[in-house]
C-alpha cells in the first residue's frame, strides 16, 4: 500500500472521530435538535470501506452512519446543520442525524429503521446492472439488522442475479442494550450454506484499517467484473452508548473491563503508532492534520448555528417523487 493511501486512511478516521467528539461535546447544550448515534471505535470500516470505492459508486447508511455519510465524500457543513434540524442541512433540516443523504457524493440514504438499508442496496445493484454499469452499490448495517430475515432475502436475490452489491456488517456485539450471544448461535450464521462462487465472504478485524480496505478493494473488483455480491463482516466495537452522549449512556448492561478492552483496540489510536513506526506519520505531519480538520469542524458548527431553520410551508414538500 502507498504511504499516501495509508494517510488518506489515516486522515479520514481521525476526521470522523474528531467530528463525532464535537458533537458529544457539544449535545447536551441541545442546539442538536436530533438523536445522534456516534461511531466512536467504528471508523476503520467506514474509512476503509470508502477509500475503494469510486465517487460513482453507491451507499446505503444507518443510524449509526456519521462515519459513512463523511468517509464518501458528503459535505460536512451539510451535516452538521441537518443535526441542528436547519434549512441549510444535507436532508433540508426534515431528516435530522439518521437521515442523512448527498447524492453528489454517492451517499443514496440513510434510515432509521433497523435493516431498511438492506434492500435498497440491493435494488441499486440491480439498477446497476441493468443499466450496465461497473457502478458497486455498498450497504452498511449492524449485527442487530443481520438479525432480520430481509438480509437472507436480500443476499439470495444478489447472489442469484451476481449483482455488484457489498453486504459490509459492522459487528460491535450490541444492538441497543441486547448482546449478540442473546440473539445470534455460533459466529458464522451468516456464511452458512452460501456457495462460493456466488458470495465472497469474509470475516475480519474491523479496527484494522489496513485488512479492511484490502478485503474491500478485493469485493469491489469482484463487483465490477460482474461476478456478484459480497459480504464482509468486520468485527469492532461501539465505545460510546448506543444513542446520545456519554452522559446518557444508562449503566450496567456492559461490563467496563468489555469497554476497556476495546478502548485499547482503538483503531485510529492503533493505526497511529504504526504510520508513526514506519516513519509514514511524524509530528508536524499529525499537528497540520489536526489543525486542518479542527478548524473546518469549527467552520461547520458556525454554518449551522447560523442557518435559518425551515419554513413551515415546506413542511410536506419532499414527501413524494413524481
Amino acid at each position: 500500500m502507498k504511504s499516501e493511501t495509508m494517510l488518506a486512511l489515516y486522515r479520514s478516521m481521525l476526521r470522523i472521530r474528531r467530528v463525532q467528539e464535537r458533537i458529544e461535546s457539544l449535545y447536551l447544550q441541545d442546539a442538536m435538535k436530533t438523536p445522534v448515534h456516534l461511531c466512536i471505535g467504528q471508523e476503520a470500516i467506514a474509512a476503509g470501506i470508502c477509500l475503494a470505492l469510486e465517487p460513482d459508486d453507491s451507499i446505503q447508511s444507518n443510524h449509526r452512519g456519521h462515519g459513512h455519510y463523511l468517509a464518501k465524500g458528503g459535505d460536512l457543513k451539510a451535516m452538521i446543520a441537518e443535526l441542528h434540524c436547519k434549512a441549510t442541512g444535507c436532508s433540508g433540516g426534515f431528516g435530522g442525524s439518521m437521515h442523512l443523504v448527498d447524492v453528489a457524493a454517492g451517499h443514496l440514504g440513510s434510515s432509521s429503521i433497523v435493516g431498511g438499508g438492506i434492500p435498497i442496496g440491493t435494488g441499486i445493484g440491480l439498477a446497476m446492472r441493468m443499466r450496465r454499469t461497473s457502478q458497486v452499490s455498498v450497504v452498511f448495517f449492524g449485527d442487530g439488522a443481520a438479525d432480520e430475515g430481509v438480509l437472507y432475502e436480500s443476499l439470495n436475490f444478489a447472489m442469484l442475479k451476481r449483482l455488484s452489491v457489498i453486504f459490509v456488517l459492522e459487528d460491535n456485539r450490541w444492538a441497543v442494550c441486547s448482546p449478540r450471544d442473546s440473539r445470534q448461535t455460533g459466529d458464522n450464521v451468516f456464511l452458512r450454506g452460501a456457495d462460493p462462487d456466488r458470495l465472497f465472504t469474509a470475516r475480519l478485524d474491523g479496527n484494522d484499517a489496513e485488512i479492511v480496505h484490502e478485503t474491500a478493494r478485493a469485493a469491489v473488483a469482484r463487483g465490477r467484473s460482474g461476478a456478484g455480491p459480497s459480504l464482509l463482516v468486520c468485527d469492532t466495537y461501539r465505545i460510546m452508548g448506543h444513542a446520545g452522549c456519554k452522559a446518557q449512556e444508562p449503566s450496567g448492561y456492559r461490563d467496563a473491563c468489555e469497554i476497556d478492552a476495546w478502548s485499547d483496540k482503538c483503531p485510529v489510536a492503533l493505526y497511529r503508532a504504526k504510520l508513526a513506526s514506519r516513519g509514514i506519520l511524524d509530528e508536524p505531519t499529525e499537528a497540520a492534520m489536526e489543525a486542518t480538520i479542527a478548524a473546518e469542524i469549527t467552520e461547520a458548527f458556525d454554518f449551522a448555528a447560523q442557518s435559518p431553520l425551515p419554513h413551515d410551508g415546506d413542511l410536506h414538500k419532499h414527501l413524494f417523487s413524481e
